[in-house]
């Protein structure tokens, strides 16, 4: 099978990491569905606004509420509430909408880039946010935060 270069990118990269990465992502997405409501270009805006619901979905998902307490509610009522945004966004085609919703993304994103940063965190980050080399050497399956990479690298299954 033949790497894609972010693919190889991250297969070193740690639990955090891979989270800034999808954060990366959803603002890239972000960025294209506001271009294609710009233009007025009804499927790209659907497909990339698809893309941004599915990386939000998967960071929902993958919420660890019984290690993450407080916080991760917060982080659930911000991806609710980022969903929110962008289902209104699209359904407006409304670009100041999606560049609203990047800048919440990019604030939220910058806190994990400090936690990332924080050589203490490694020491609390749970197993099955060690990176993915450590997971190979030890067994381990693949990360489910790499096998989203993937899956936002398809078409997306949301409408807006």
């Amino acid at each position: 099978m033949v790497k894609t270069y972010r693919g190889a990118a991250l297969e070193g990269t740690s639990g955090v990491g891979l989270v800034i990465a999808l954060y990366d992502g959803l603002i890239r997405f972000l960025g294209d569905a506001a271009n294609a409501a710009q233009r007025g270009d009804v499927s790209a805006r659907r497909i990339a606004a698809g893309r941004s619901f599915d990386i939000l979905t998967h960071l929902q998902a993958t919420l660890r509420m019984d290690v993450g307490g407080r916080p991760a509610i917060a982080l659930a009522e911000f991806y609710a509430s980022v969903f929110a945004t962008i289902l209104k966004a699209s359904q407006a085609a409304a670009p100041g909408e999606f560049h609203h919703a990047i800048r919440c993304v990019r604030t939220v994103r910058e806190a994990w880039q400090q936690v990332a940063l924080d050589p203490t965190v490694a020491s609390i980050i749970p197993k099955d946010l060690q990176t993915r080399e450590e997971k190979v050497k030890s067994g381990s399956k693949q990360s489910p935060l790499l096998a989203v990479k993937a899956s936002a690298d398809t078409a997306s299954r949301w409408t807006a």
